[in-house]
C-alpha cells in the first residue's frame, strides 16, 4: 500500500484553534486539524484550501508548513505523511450546518489550549505548534482510533 500524503489546517483566531473530527464514527471522540488527503495535479495549498472549505465552509489562505506528521498502522499497512500549513480565514463562519460533502466532519469546534489538552487529538504536538508558533515533527505516532 503507498503512502498518503495529506494537508492539514492550523488556523487560529483570538487564541482559539478550529478543530474538527477525525472519524466519521459519532462514538469516537478523537479530533484533528481540517484537511485531508491530497489529489494529484493539485498543489498542497490548493488542496489544503479545498478540504478546509469542503469540512468547515471556510475560505482560507494558506500559509507556511509549520508541522510534519506520520502515522503508520502496521496491522493494516496504513502510513500517512501529514504536512500541517498555516492558515488564515479569508472568508466565511462555522457553523453547525456546514454539510462535508464526504459525510466525514460532523463536529468543528474553536478550542483554547487548556480545552485542547484535555480532549483526545492528533497529532500529540498539535497544541504545541500551533499556539508556540514553532515548528514541529512528529516521526512516527501509532494511528489511535
Amino acid at each position: 500500500m503507498p503512502i498518503r500524503l495529506a494537508t492539514r489546517a492550523i488556523i487560529v483566531q483570538d487564541n482559539r484553534l478550529l478543530i474538527v473530527n477525525a472519524w466519521a464514527d459519532p462514538k469516537n471522540q478523537l479530533w484533528c486539524a481540517p484537511g485531508g488527503g491530497a489529489e494529484m495535479h493539485a498543489s498542497l495549498p490548493e488542496n489544503l484550501a479545498r478540504e478546509v472549505h469542503e469540512e468547515t465552509g471556510l475560505t482560507v489562505e494558506v500559509g507556511p508548513p509549520c508541522l510534519v506528521n506520520e502515522y503508520h498502522e502496521k496491522a493494516t499497512g496504513f502510513h500517512q505523511v501529514e504536512i500541517f500549513f498555516r492558515c488564515k480565514v479569508l472568508a466565511g463562519e462555522v457553523t453547525d450546518d456546514w454539510e462535508d460533502p464526504e459525510k466525514v466532519v460532523s463536529k468543528r469546534r474553536w478550542v483554547t489550549a487548556g480545552e485542547l489538552a484535555a480532549l483526545p487529538h492528533k497529532p500529540d504536538s498539535l497544541g504545541s505548534v500551533a499556539f508556540n508558533r514553532g515548528f514541529g515533527y512528529d516521526p512516527l505516532e501509532p494511528l489511535a482510533r
